[in-house]
C-alpha cells in the first residue's frame, strides 16, 4: 500500500469579512467568503474548491479510462455545477452536477461511444473526490457523448 501526502498551509487574519490565504505545493491563491454569502469575494472559496476537486478528479478519472480502452478521443470538456442551499442560516452542500461533453474521432464505431457511455458512468463511482463526498454530497451526470 502506498500513502501519499498532501499538505496545505491556510492563513486567516481575523473576523468574518477578512481575506485569508491557502497555499500547497502548485496552488496559492486568497480565500474569503463569496458575494453569494455577503462575503468579500476575494480569492476562491471552499464552495468552488470542493467543486474544483470534485471536477478535476472526474475529468482526468474519466480521461485515463478512455485511454485504458483505447477509445480515439478526440476531444473533452465540461462544465461542473455545485448547488449549496442556505436554510435559517445552516449552509449544506446539496448537490454537484458534471456535464461533461466528449466527442470521438469520426473513426469510432457504436461499439466505442456503447464503451464511452459506460467509462462516463464509471468515472463517477471510480474518483476519489466523489467517493469522498458519497452519501453526503448528491451527485449527478448530464454526458453529452457522440461521434465526429
Amino acid at each position: 500500500m502506498a500513502l501519499h501526502h498532501f499538505y496545505l498551509k491556510a492563513s486567516w487574519p481575523g473576523g468574518r469579512n477578512e481575506v485569508g490565504t491557502i497555499e500547497a505545493d502548485k496552488l496559492k491563491t486568497n480565500i474569503s467568503i463569496p458575494k453569494e454569502m455577503d462575503g468579500p469575494d476575494i480569492g476562491t472559496n471552499p464552495d468552488e474548491m470542493l467543486l474544483g476537486a470534485a471536477a478535476t478528479c472526474y475529468i482526468i478519472t474519466l480521461a485515463a479510462m478512455i485511454e485504458r480502452a483505447g477509445l480515439p478521443l478526440k476531444g473533452m470538456e465540461m462544465d461542473s455545477e455545485g448547488i449549496v442551499d442556505v436554510t435559517k442560516g445552516v449552509f449544506t452542500y446539496e448537490k454537484i452536477i458534471h456535464k461533461p461533453r466528449v466527442v470521438l474521432t469520426s473513426e469510432a464505431k457504436k461499439e466505442h461511444l456503447d464503451k464511452l457511455n459506460t467509462l462516463v458512468e464509471k468515472a463517477e463511482t471510480s474518483c476519489m473526490i466523489s467517493k469522498a463526498v458519497q452519501g453526503n454530497v448528491a451527485l449527478e451526470l448530464q454526458a453529452d457523448t457522440s461521434i465526429g
